[in-house]
């Protein structure tokens, strides 16, 4: 007999994390150290569906909240990641987690819900499969294979940032990472997201949250980036650069002591990439490294009349947004960005 409950992420968790790291389809967004740190830092409500079996989970669904004028109102498996959406044994698992999400979407008057996916769970349900792309790797045990396996014009960036003489520390702050990061995204047009965010992050993932911090020989930090190691991989998620990055081919050096980095320190077999807006600089940037892309196939239910929710870049009527956000000093970016980012989902 199935029995489904919603999970308290600031209660008890074991069971639920268990699940997700013994699930051969799992990604780390699924844990519940992810809504924590968003729920935290940014005032969202969870709502942590699973399904038990003899007192055994067999099916998660995370989802949480994010509600705002400007953005719309959704339901989202998981807010602020590339992935998420339901982790199941049975079909019959998946029904219960839908009806059940379902009804938290109509009670709570979302205009859409969202399961972020690489493969689609429903064949009848809408699905954007043309926006974003992930790209993953398998990784050499040997950091020479590794560097030999990037095209020959990466590689010669990559080898740029090293006769600058660039290295790399491990940070255990997020504020060197925060201010580059910051200064990045207003460059190009993104409100930042509050430094609570990355706090918490670190907090709730703790040694599998790594922060590398990329300087020039006399210490000066150019270029950083946030990393989540899962199982045998690692996730290079939130990074930027300085004004000086480019000059010193310091987000490619970036990428690459990242690679070298988990498979020297760590052991990793696998490099994830993240995802891209298709034809975009970042997606050809990613292909420039050898990786091929795979469209992620994000997945909604939508009430009666709604439509699937475009909050992108390159959706139109944000451009003016976006060309006034990178005109603003820093500070005022780094003090307004917050209040508005915590809506992007």
């Amino acid at each position: 007999m199935y029995r489904l409950s919603q999970l308290d992420i600031f209660g008890s968790c074991e069971a639920w994390d268990n699940y997700v790291q013994e699930h051969e389809a799992s990604n780390v967004f699924q844990l519940t150290a992810w809504g924590r740190a968003v729920c935290k830092s940014m005032g969202h409500d969870p709502y942590y569906l699973y399904v038990t079996k003899d007192e055994s989970v067999v099916g998660i669904l995370p989802l949480i909240h994010v509600k705002s004028a400007l953005f719309g109102n959704s339901l989202v498996s998981v807010a602020f990641a590339v992935g998420g959406g339901p982790l199941f044994d049975e079909p019959e698992v998946l029904e219960l987690l839908d009806e059940e999400a379902k009804k938290i979407a109509d009670k709570i008057g979302v205009s859409a819900m969202e399961y972020r996916q690489i493969e689609r769970s429903h064949q009848d349900w809408p699905v954007k499969a043309e926006t974003y792309s992930t790209f993953r790797k398998e990784l050499s045990a040997d950091n020479e294979e590794n560097m030999l396996a990037i095209p020959r014009k990466q590689r010669a960036m990559v080898r740029k940032g090293i006769k600058f003489g660039l290295r790399y520390e491990i940070d255990e702050t997020v504020d060197r990472l925060y201010h580059l990061y910051a200064t990045s995204v207003r460059n190009l047009g993104t409100p930042v997201f509050p430094k609570a965010l990355f706090r918490a992050l670190k907090e709730e993932y703790g040694d599998d949250c790594e922060n590398l911090i990329v300087c020039t020989q006399e210490g000066d930090p150019i270029s950083a980036v946030m990393s989540f190691y899962y199982k045998d991989e690692v996730i290079p998620y939130y990074g930027g650069g300085g004004l000086s990055a480019r000059q010193y081919a310091a987000n490619d050096y970036m990428y690459w002591s990242v690679m070298e980095h988990a498979v020297s320190a760590r052991g990793t077999k696998l490099f994830d990439f993240g995802r891209s807006k298709n034809g975009t600089g970042a997606f050809s940037f990613k292909k420039n490294w050898g990786f091929e892309p795979t469209p992620l196939e994000y997945e909604y239910y939508l009430r009666d009349g709604d439509e699937i929710p475009e909050v992108n870049p390159l959706n139109p009527k944000y451009q003016l947004m976006i060309k006034t956000w990178r005109k603003l000093p820093l500070p005022i970016a780094n003090f307004i960005g917050p209040f508005i980012s915590k809506s992007l989902g």
